[in-house]
Formats: structure tokens, C-alpha cells, sequence
């Protein structure tokens, strides 16, 4: 791989959130205390070293950028105040934008003022839109996919993920050809039972259970040296209660579809709290609302070491996630009452619209590492 020097990338990497790298003498305290460093890796030291030299092809080029899972011992531990952690948080989002072939990541990553406006602007297009086709509905009932028929919210719905995928593939396709432009592994056969174990590994145990970042990754209380946190307020379940909630959810809504379609049962229709669509739509909104609101919380009191910086997309990204989960709940009160309440079709609105957005921007935002993450830990294991 030619090394390429681009005088930009320090700069570059300043306006995605990075802190004064400058500080960072490469003296490795850094990679010497990442638990997931391990087996002489560089890491997070050599993407340092890469942002210093104006490398922007390797930096790219590194799958070990998503390997990081921001528990900033680094940072703790540097002797220079560099702050490695929030410059790997940076370089990912780096990442994403150079994935990203219409530049709106890029926006969103780098301009508070766009990234407001564009995300405020795109859930009011897709609320106003489904608004435009409504029906009137009966005051008597709450009646969701009355006032706006079920066939726009789902066909509606298929026109935003093809959108996303589209923008997924083109991401994806862009991460494996830096990425194969890389240092490659030498004397590695990679059999078919090897490929199995590493996609294994790489979404199963990692991306999914999140293996080492419960093992390996620990959560101590800030201000408390060496206390680890309550069990309810460890950083992996938080994460994982946040990731779960959102997938659950989704889940939740696809199989509600599948049943429509199937003549099971009509969208909307109010069934028991034990009726399995409802139940795992209930557990998963309810992980969804309290891993966020931690996440929230603690980035507003900057209560421990990985929340002391956050940016536009940090916050941007949990917002909508609450307020998915929040409208929902509120939905599903409404949906119970005797009582149509003034306030449950403009909710609806709100509530739909801002789980396309989410849905639609996941190729651009913070979400982006559930597509990155997997691929970059697949290609590690199978360097070895």
C-alpha cells in the first residue's frame, strides 16, 4: 500500500471532535494499557501515529478503529493529556464520512447548525408527507391506521430502508476496498471453517452478546478509583439495553407487518400485555428508554471518563432514539384509553417520522458502527 500524505488530516480530524493528538509522543502507555490491545498490537497508538503523519489511507484502511469500544482507560492513563479516546470516537466518524460517497455524513458530523436543521427538516418531510394522505378519523377511538392508512406507513416504510440499503452497500463497498488496500496478513490460510469462526465471532459473540466489552472493558465509578459500578449501571448493559430495545423494536414492528399480511391479525389493533408481538414490543421500548435516558444523563453530567466529550451526533443520535422509544410508550397508552386523546394523532406523527429518520440516516450517523463494527471485527480475526 502507498503511503499517501495528506497535510489536511490533522486538521480534518479536529472538526469530527478530535482533541490535540499533537500532545501524543508515541510513547505506547496507550496500547499498553487497551485491554483489547493484546498480541503485540499497536492499538490505539498506531492510528495516532497515523493521524500525526497524515496517513489517511492507513487510517482508513484499519479495522482495529472499530474494535475500540471507548471505556478511555487510554485517556486515563496518558501521561500528556492527549485524550486517545475521543480522538478514536473522532477518527470513526472520519470513517463514516470517508465511507460516504454524498458527503452528508460529513455534514452531519461537522456542522451543528446542519446537522439541527437537516434532521429537524427531514422528521417534519416525513411526518408532513404521511399527514398530507390522511384520513378522517373516528373521535370516538384511537384509531392509528385510520388516520393514516397502514399502506403509506408500510410502503413508506420499504422506500426508506431501500434508500438505506442502498446507502449501506455503497458504504460497505467502500470500507472493504480501503480496507483490502491495507497491510494484508501473510502466511494465513483462511479455510472455510476459519471464515464461519471469525463471522461467528464478529457478529454473534461481539457484535451481539458483546463478549470482551463485559469481560475486558471495566466500568469504574467516577470519582470512586477502583469501585466498579452497580451491575444495572455498568456500561455494556447500558449499551446493550440500548441496542437490543431499538433491534427489539424493530423486530417488533416487522412481525406486527408479517401478521397483517398473513390475516393474523389487522396493525394497531389493541391486543393483552402478554400477546407476544405487544410483549416484546413493550420489553424492548422499555430498554430502549432506559439505556438512553442513562446515556443522556451521563453525558449531561459528564459523569464519568467516555461522556466527558460529546458532539452534535452524540446527542443527536440519543435524542431520537428517546423520543422513538417515549412516543411509542405514549402510543400504546393512548391506544388503551376509552377516550381519543387530542394530543395521540400528532404524537403518531412524531413517532413515525422520527423512526424513519433513524432508520434512514443509520449509513451516516453514530449508528453506522452496526455495520462497520462486524466487518472490521471479521477482518481482524481472519488476519489472526
Amino acid at each position: 500500500m502507498t503511503a499517501r500524505v495528506d497535510h489536511n488530516l490533522y486538521p480534518e480530524l479536529r472538526r469530527f471532535g478530535a482533541t490535540d493528538i499533537s500532545a501524543c509522543y508515541n510513547c505506547g502507555v496507550c496500547s499498553a494499557i487497551c485491554p483489547l490491545s493484546v498480541d503485540g498490537a499497536s492499538f490505539p497508538r498506531r492510528m495516532s501515529r497515523y493521524a500525526q503523519l497524515g496517513l489517511r489511507d492507513k487510517l482508513l484502511a484499519s479495522p482495529e478503529l472499530w474494535a475500540c469500544y471507548g471505556c478511555a482507560e487510554c485517556t486515563e492513563a496518558c501521561p500528556t493529556g492527549a485524550d486517545p479516546a475521543s480522538f478514536m470516537a473522532a477518527a470513526r466518524r472520519y470513517a463514516v464520512a470517508g465511507y460516504d460517497r454524498t458527503r452528508l455524513a460529513y455534514a452531519l458530523s461537522t456542522s451543528r447548525v446542519f446537522a439541527v436543521v437537516f434532521i429537524a427538516a427531514l422528521v417534519t418531510l416525513l411526518a408532513g408527507f404521511m399527514y398530507s394522505v390522511h384520513r378522517p378519523a373516528d373521535g370516538a377511538t384511537v384509531a392509528f391506521f385510520e388516520f393514516i392508512p397502514s399502506d403509506v406507513i408500510h410502503n413508506m416504510g420499504i422506500a426508506v430502508m431501500a434508500v438505506m440499503g442502498v446507502a449501506t452497500v455503497v458504504g460497505v463497498f467502500e470500507m472493504v476496498r480501503h480496507v483490502r488496500r491495507g497491510p494484508a496478513q501473510t502466511g494465513t490460510k483462511i479455510t472455510a471453517r476459519k471464515a464461519a469462526d471469525a463471522a461467528f465471532y464478529a457478529v454473534a459473540t461481539e457484535s451481539l452478546a458483546q463478549t470482551r466489552f463485559r469481560a475486558d472493558c471495566a466500568d469504574t465509578a467516577a470519582g470512586e478509583s477502583g469501585d466498579a459500578r452497580p451491575w444495572y449501571l455498568q456500561r455494556w448493559l447500558i449499551h446493550f439495553a440500548t441496542m437490543w430495545g431499538f433491534l427489539g423494536l424493530l423486530g417488533a414492528t416487522m412481525l406486527d407487518y408479517g401478521l397483517e399480511l398473513a390475516g393474523i391479525k389487522a396493525t394497531g389493533t389493541p391486543v393483552p400485555i402478554w400477546y407476544p408481538v405487544r410483549l416484546l414490543g413493550t420489553l424492548a421500548g422499555a430498554a430502549l428508554i432506559y439505556g438512553t435516558t442513562v446515556m443522556i444523563v451521563r453525558r449531561l453530567r459528564k459523569s464519568d471518563r467516555s461522556s466527558a466529550h460529546s458532539t452534535t451526533s452524540d446527542w443527536s443520535f440519543l435524542a431520537l432514539l428517546w423520543i422513538a422509544g417515549a412516543t411509542g410508550f405514549i402510543l400504546e397508552l393512548a391506544l388503551y384509553l376509552p377516550q381519543a386523546p387530542a394530543w395521540s394523532y400528532p404524537t403518531f406523527l412524531v413517532h413515525v417520522g422520527v423512526a424513519m429518520a433513524l432508520v434512514l440516516l443509520v449509513p451516516f450517523g453514530k449508528f453506522a458502527h452496526v455495520i462497520y463494527r462486524p466487518l472490521a471485527l471479521l477482518t481482524i480475526r481472519l488476519r489472526g
